[in-house]
């Protein structure tokens, strides 16, 4: 056995089925190795695309996600996966072949000093020395990844360490690092606290963010806010903790938001922030949250609390471990008129759109789609106008809700819904982008058509940046810069008939509703192409 060997063997030991990547010769004794395992390789056409698919996964399955790609450039074209991951707490582990270890520094072909170039986004980096190391380092690297707040690793192995030969492998039972240890169990005297906050309550509310989803929360989360009438809102990586439809669940909040739910946290009176970062997005003005009202924030990340918004009542643990906790202790809270008032803002302050009956309308397309996909379907949305009709349109039933929140990373959608329903066949997974968006990952249709990987993919054209010919038109005055696409966009039916994909375009909405039955009825990937009035703004 050598170090390649190694290295499949702890993947092999971590369950892992499925690794994304992008070969070369630094790499090549893993990939060598691999072909003696079951675990399935992924051919990506860029290696930003492998951490997005690994990222897919992870979301959907639960698990850590793997990809490996070679050296120099290789790692580098890595480094946007790996940061879009980071700023959404997303757990991957990933794999990166080096030049051998004498040359490392002297600047050979294809070296990189990758670990240096991703140290501000990873949760931890290693640079494999000694071959024997490779069983701890492999097994630290997915604990690492996978516990407390979640996130990337990285793991660089020369390409000598990979060929060596190991003395003896042993894979290693537990983790033990000394200075790593998450806390999990929220402190007893803090739950107290906040309960008895939450009984004082005249207008309280749940703000729940990513962490609920990373935490495997869902459920306690609900059953908290369905026992005691808690209304919920969420920031834009916390949709689909509550499904759209339920009478607790008050929208997304922000600058791009619903106005109704951002209404109710200005005049909350104790807000419960969970698993979220109270980042610029979601909490334009911090001061808002704090002022004359409790904020309590709960996060396994205790570096988070307080970092934008001074908390009343710290709790810092696994939201799922402090929930179960609440959960034990019986309490009473009454604001029955806090939840009238709540509905009437719902029912009032929603959203006005006036949109061109001569093209497609993406808030009523969103809804009409959301209904007619699979309860359980996997929604990924990728940046843009796109992203905020997504978010504030499509409906969440029993499914999921993906996009790159923190990073704000265009070209995201394609491959991490690939990811995505790699992670879980079963489930239908739709990929949302715009025209822009779309060509920075359309190369990945060529994988999906290899691999047997069936995603759904719309691509909202209107030959424009939209959301920044959106800004500049508010800014600048119509004034645009940089943001007119429409002379270099491929015909998009010729595209998919390149790919062997089948094609159907949508001009308006008066025949939508057929043609998103036929899309979604369609077996393998389907390209489906929305007319978008070039001038239609996410605000009115």
């Amino acid at each position: 056995m050598n170090g390649a060997d190694a290295i499949v063997k702890c993947l092999e030991q971590e369950g892992v089925t499925t690794v994304y990547g992008y070969p070369g010769v630094a790499i090549a004794p893993f990939y060598n190795s691999i072909l003696n395992s079951d675990i399935r390789t992924i051919l990506v056409r860029t290696e930003q695309n492998a951490a997005h698919a690994a990222s897919g996964e992870a979301r959907v399955a639960g698990h850590v996600g793997v990809c490996a790609v070679t050296s120099g450039p290789g790692a580098t074209n890595l480094i946007t996966g790996i940061a879009t991951a980071f700023a959404d707490s997303i757990p991957i582990v990933c794999i990166t072949g080096q030049v051998k270890s004498d040359d490392m520094g002297s600047d050979v072909f294809q070296e990189a000093d990758i670990t240096g170039a991703v140290e501000s986004f990873v949760k931890y980096s290693y640079i494999v020395k000694n071959v024997e190391d490779i069983p701890r380092i492999v097994k630290e690297a997915f604990y690492i990844a996978n516990s407390g707040r979640k996130g990337p690793v990285l793991i660089d192995v020369p390409i000598d360490v990979q060929n060596a030969p190991i003395k003896s492998f042993k894979y290693p039972a537990e983790v033990n690092i000394r200075a790593y240890k998450p806390t999990i169990k929220g402190h007893i005297v803090q739950i107290k606290k906040v309960i008895k906050e939450l009984e004082k309550a005249k207008r309280p509310i749940i703000c729940a963010g990513g962490g609920v989803h990373l935490s495997n929360a869902v459920c306690e989360l609900r059953d908290f806010a369905h026992k005691y009438r808690i209304p919920v809102v969420t920031t834009m990586m916390g949709i689909g903790v509550m499904q759209t439809g339920d009478a607790m669940h008050f929208g997304m909040v922000g600058n791009n938001g619903k106005a109704y739910a951002n209404r109710a946290m200005n005049e909350a009176d104790v807000i419960v922030m969970v698993g979220a970062r109270v980042a610029d997005r979601a909490i334009s003005q911090p001061d808002l949250i704090t002022t004359n009202k409790i904020l309590v924030h709960i996060d396994v990340d205790p570096a988070e609390i307080g970092k934008n918004a001074g908390a009343s009542i710290p709790l810092v643990g696994d939201i799922k471990h402090i929930f179960e906790d609440i959960a034990k202790e019986e309490f009473t809270c009454e604001h029955e008129e806090w939840i009238s008032l709540l509905e009437e803002y719902r029912s009032t302050m929603g959203p006005k759109r006036n949109p061109n009956p001569d093209y497609v309308d993406p808030a009523a397309f969103i809804t009409m789609l959301s209904n007619a996909m699979k309860d359980d379907a996997v929604y990924v949305a990728d940046v843009g106008q796109n992203q905020i009709w997504s978010c504030n349109y499509h409906i969440v039933k029993d499914g999921r809700f993906l996009t790159s929140g923190g990073m704000g990373t265009m070209g995201y959608s394609i491959p991490a819904a690939m990811g995505a329903k790699r992670g879980d066949m079963s489930r239908q997974a739709v990929a949302v982008c715009g025209d822009g968006s779309f060509q920075m990952s359309m190369m990945e249709l060529a994988t999906m058509i290899q691999h047997e990987i069936p995603v759904k993919i719309i691509v909202m054209k209107n030959n424009y940046l939209g959301m920044v010919r959106e800004y500049q038109h508010y800014t600048y005055k119509d004034h645009y810069s940089v943001v007119d696409i429409q002379a270099g966009t491929p015909d998009l039916e010729k595209l998919a008939a390149a790919y062997g994909i089948p094609f159907i375009r949508v001009e308006n909405m008066s025949h939508a509703e057929e043609k998103i039955n036929a899309f979604l009825q369609e077996d393998n990937t389907m390209l489906m192409e929305c007319l978008i009035d070039p001038m239609d703004l996410v605000k009115q």
